[in-house]
């Protein structure tokens, strides 16, 4: 304790420090205005750019899904909040789960097609039995087990190829339609917790083009007053459409109409054989792809879904035959329902990467780009359980849920075109990772438009990744790199400007490995670009590694090593880097030449969920199905523009 003379004497020196600091300050003009040039002295002060990073599922299904509920799933929109905010809950097949981190938000996109139709099936309503298909659904989900897994399939094959009588099919002006929607919507606004747990009014457009999946899920940045003014767009004629013009006609209505705000996100492409970046219109003879097209997708269509349990959609072996990672949990033997068999010509149109080089083809032929999209990751799950670690992974169907007989399972073939998908193939992918100034529905939202996201395929790395002009190695090493990005040069998602005389773009990107995860083998540069005759190209380039590791003759470094021990499983964090970063500048750099640039990051290799598995159920697998995993994270892009 300070005594009464200690306290007169501190006052007096503090009073006479005051008056001395005043006077430094207006002899020199103010520390702030003068030595910190308007900035404050504290870096965390009047931050106007993101500072935090959220991670969520996009992409979710529940009870209200009629494949979802078709294939046994119990959980409904408030059981999959819970256990996304941090909750444990019960699985569908009566096990106890629980996330070992809650998540930052929250969308749950139930099928826009057939809503609350799945609940009548299964109870077997007077007007489904009726219908004589509509009777032979509901006795096959009765019998449960493989019976309704086979029957929710067929459902899916059904519908995918336009033949699902409307018995069966709920549409918007089926009273039942609305009483769903509508209970989805209060759901969202029962968990809605801003700056804590952010819940988004969503669901999923439904196209499917005789089995080619065109999906897209339908988020919106508004609350009940505006988003409940409609009813989901749905792909069933003569109410809704197939056609992805048809859908952003209805969201520049639902905006005209309500003021709100609405985006779409594309499905990942691998089940689409080649329509999701089509270089044509398919819903119009055929036809070259217009200017309005361009413009509409580029306006609605700002994310794409690069990675989900259906496989991981960044690139393909063929298409990137020079990328020693480009074969990571690929699926390409066909479309959604296996009706039709993939061919390496259908690849171009499915994958991130390609698309994005279709997209700089487009724009020298239209002005506009329509491929012009920043990345995020989603689950897709169906069991209304977002589980995105190999320890923890509930799947994607419930009778993939935990057991012994999940990992080496036949999902479902096409016996005349010989065409398989095993449920080993199944991956626990992926996270939306957004930088945004808060976890709203605002913030969020905003975020996303602008692009300012990247995907995971299911650890929370931190990942930055800027471009600009005048980024020099000094800057890899500033703790308060955020501000060094933003003040010179632009994030993620955006676009650089034409490049000055005689300088080249540089780009500033730090990854921080998973609290709770694995080490960092290497941070990549991937490069898109068309050439002098128009062709398009592509290059990666290690920019940042761990280890001491030196590139060999061919420039490849070796690989990080292996850690993993399967007989626990588990692995250690005694190779790979907690963190990694750097200034590159791009060597090959044509200013004439239009380009992007996007960051990849990978860690050192972990175990799968399918060794996981092989240890909890003491199983025998066999040498085709993988025990080993490397994660990443992909950003989304920054384009370079010649003209402008």
């Amino acid at each position: 304790m300070i005594n009464t003379r200690e306290s007169v004497l501190f006052c007096a020196a503090a009073t006479l420090l005051l008056a001395a600091m005043s006077a430094a300050a207006m002899d020199t003009g103010g520390v702030s205005a003068d030595v910190l040039k308007g900035r404050p002295y504290s870096p965390y002060a009047d931050r106007a750019f993101p500072t935090e990073v959220y991670f969520g599922d996009t992409h979710v299904h529940t009870a209200i899904s009629a494949d979802a509920a078709g294939g046994g799933t119990t959980l409904g929109p408030r059981d999959a909040y819970r256990l996304a905010r941090g909750e444990q809950v019960t699985s569908n097949t009566g096990q106890p789960v629980k996330l070992g981190r809650a998540l930052d938000f929250y969308m749950i996109t139930d099928h826009s097609d057939g809503m609350g139709a799945i609940k009548d099936i299964i109870a077997g309503a007077p007007n489904i039995v009726a219908d004589p298909l509509g009777k032979e659904f509901h006795e096959a989900f009765a019998k449960g087990g493989q019976d309704a897994a086979d029957a929710a399939f067929r459902l899916t094959g059904l519908f995918a190829q336009g033949k699902v009588p409307d018995a069966v099919n709920y549409q918007p002006g089926n009273p039942a339609y609305k009483r769903v929607w509508d209970d989805l919507i209060q759901a969202a606004e029962e968990f809605n917790e801003p700056h804590r747990f952010t819940t988004f009014i969503a669901y999923e457009w439904t196209s499917l083009v005789k089995g080619n999946n065109l999906h897209r899920n339908v988020i919106f940045r508004d609350g009940p007053e505006k988003a409940g003014q409609v009813l989901p767009y749905t792909t069933t004629t003569p109410v809704g459409s197939r056609n992805p013009r048809d859908l952003w006609r209805w969201m520049q209505n639902y905006e005209d109409k309500t003021g709100g705000d609405v985006l779409a996100i594309p499905h990942n492409g691998n089940l689409s054989n080649g329509m999701m970046f089509a270089m044509q219109d398919d819903f119009d003879g055929g036809r070259a792809l217009d200017l309005d097209y361009a413009e509409q997708r580029q306006k609605w269509e700002r994310l794409y879904e690069a990675t989900q349990i259906k496989g991981d959609g960044e690139t393909h072996p063929l298409l990137s035959p020079t990328d020693e990672f480009a074969e990571f949990e690929t699926w390409d033997m066909g479309n959604l329902d296996l009706s039709e068999k993939k061919t390496p010509g259908m690849l171009p149109g499915e994958y991130v990467r390609s698309g994005l080089q279709r997209g700089l083809e487009l724009e020298a032929k239209l002005g506009i780009n329509p491929f012009r999209f920043g990345l995020v990751g989603a689950s897709d799950n169906h069991v209304g359980l977002t589980t995105p670690d190999n320890d923890n992974y509930f799947g994607k169907f419930t009778q993939y849920e935990p057991s012994p007989r999940r990992a080496n399972h036949l999902s479902k073939q096409n016996r005349d075109n010989g065409t398989k998908l095993y449920s080993w193939q199944y991956i626990t992918s992926g996270l939306t990772a957004v930088w945004a100034t808060d976890n709203t529905r605002g913030a969020l939202f905003d975020a996303m438009e602008r692009r300012e996201t990247y995907a995971t395929t299911g650890p929370r790395m931190r990942v930055r990744f800027f471009g600009g002009f005048d980024f020099d190695p000094n800057d890899a090493r500033r703790r308060d790199l955020a501000l060094v990005g933003y003040s010179k040069g632009v994030p993620m998602g955006s676009d650089l400007e034409r490049a000055p005389a005689g300088k080249a773009p540089s780009f500033l990107v730090y990854a921080l490995r998973d609290p709770m995860g694995a080490n960092l083998d290497r941070v990549q540069v991937i490069k898109g670009w068309l050439d002098g005759d128009g062709q398009a190209q592509e290059k990666v380039y290690d920019v940042a590694w761990s280890d001491n590791r030196q590139p060999g003759a061919n420039g490849k470094l070796p690989p990080v090593g292996d850690t993993v021990d399967l007989s626990i499983p588990s692995w250690t964090n005694t190779i790979g880097a907690p963190e990694l970063g750097a200034v590159w500048v791009d060597p090959d750099f044509d200013p004439n030449l239009n380009a992007f640039y996007y960051a990849r990051v990978i860690e050192i290799p972990t175990p799968r969920w399918t060794a996981y598995d092989r240890v909890k159920f003491k199983l025998d697998l066999p040498n085709e199905i993988p025990l080993k995993t490397q994660e990443r994270a992909y950003t989304s892009p920054i384009w370079y523009t010649a003209q402008q």
